[in-house]
């Protein structure tokens, strides 16, 4: 069996045990960070802030869907892979898409992107940012920019992942 057979396995079986056990895991820590995140089910507006972090787990989840950051100003963001599961089975990164931007077209063209850790080359005019592919326990640093106001899409682009890790990046 080759080696994207056996991922694809795995990585199915795991949404299985995922789906039909309906647990999500929860991180929480005591320290005060500068974090821009919430749930959707608390219904609260997540503050304005040009230091953002989200943590991707191994049920494929993002910490939030939504993160608010200031217009013209340099943003950094940190994606935190909390799982433990190697990125060869349950890696995440984390893509920021200009406006506009067909997400399943564009997430049809990085399944195929392998090779480039599923950032695929023919879409570079259509990503504003994007993360390093990280496995369970690591985490990457991105700045960017974003002049405009307006709504952007972000997602995790590892094969399977953007059914559950999709959201917007509000920038006002």
């Amino acid at each position: 069996m080759n080696k994207k057979v056996k991922i694809s396995i795995v990585m199915l079986m795991g949404f299985l045990a995922i789906t039909s056990c309906g647990k999500k895991e929860v991180s929480a820590t005591d320290e005060p960070t500068e974090v821009n995140e919430t749930t959707s089910d608390e219904g609260v507006k997540p503050e304005v802030s040009n230091v953002l972090v989200i943590e991707g787990n191994d049920q494929m989840q993002f910490s939030t869907n939504e993160l608010r950051a200031q217009a013209g100003k340099p943003i950094t963001l940190t994606l935190k892979h909390v799982g433990k599961i190697p990125k060869e089975a349950m890696g995440h990164n984390l893509v920021i898409l200009q406006q506009g931007t067909d997400e399943a077209a564009f997430a049809s063209k990085a399944i195929a992107a392998g090779d480039t850790d599923y950032i695929p080359a023919s879409e570079k005019a259509s990503i504003i940012a994007h993360t390093k592919l990280l496995g369970g326990g690591e985490e990457d640093t991105i700045e960017f920019t974003i002049d405009k106001k307006g709504t952007y899409n972000f997602l995790c682009t590892f094969p399977g992942h953007v059914s559950m890790m999709k959201g917007v990046l509000i920038v006002e």
